[in-house]
């Protein structure tokens, strides 16, 4: 059995927890709205899937209830404020980039359905960037997850045979179910260093 040869990273709630941020801008500028999500509900609903097709939800729901056109309009306000919050305390995880170089050996990416002008600051603010051969964000492919359009170029830019992907969204995984590749699930960033330490050994491979 071949160990991997590449390990694809979801971002959000994977390499950090920016999830409670992301709904945070959501809710303040779309206050006025008046839309009657939480945060768990955001997380077990709308992550891992477009924007657009959250809004496109989120419409019926405002009181008056009003169309996703509507709401998109918002979009550029909640990139900026949460550009503005994450750049401010970026909420990365102890040890992360120890991490990713033990994983010296695997080429690495981050594929995500959030925009490249969110995510990109982020790993260069933290550091990382550099680690990754491939990004892969929303709106750079044909289809996101849950299609496997994103893990597929993702793999393609790395010319990865046997990737595995890290993910903690049902959109996610059925994205790497649909590309045909391995995935281990995890419930937050706290749980990416063990998860993928199984996967690997489960393979016969390691790391440092």
């Amino acid at each position: 059995m071949a160990g991997y040869d590449a390990i694809l990273f979801d971002f959000d709630g994977v390499l950090i927890d920016t999830e409670p941020l992301h709904f945070a801008c959501w809710m303040e500028v779309l206050k006025a709205f008046r839309i009657p999500v939480t945060l768990d509900q955001y997380r077990r609903r709308w992550v891992g899937i477009s924007d657009r097709d959250m809004l496109n939800d989120f419409g019926p729901l405002a009181n008056p209830p009003v169309d996703g056109a509507t709401l998109a309009k918002f979009h550029p306000a909640k990139k900026e404020l949460f550009r503005e919050r994450s750049l401010q305390a970026p909420p990365w995880g102890p040890g992360l980039a120890g991490f990713l170089r033990s994983l010296d050996g695997y080429k690495l990416a981050v594929v995500t359905s959030s925009g490249r002008s969110e995510v990109a600051p982020l790993l260069e603010a933290g550091g990382i960037r550099h680690f990754f051969g491939a990004e892969v964000y929303g709106n750079e492919t044909p289809k996101l997850k849950p299609a496997p359009d994103p893990y597929l170029r993702a793999a393609d830019v790395l010319g990865a045979g046997r990737p595995l992907v890290v993910e903690d969204s049902d959109a996610g995984i059925r994205s790497a179910q649909a590309a045909g590749f391995d995935y281990g699930r995890v419930g937050s960033p706290a749980e990416v260093r063990e998860a993928v330490g199984r996967a690997i050994a489960a393979r016969g491979g390691g790391y440092r």
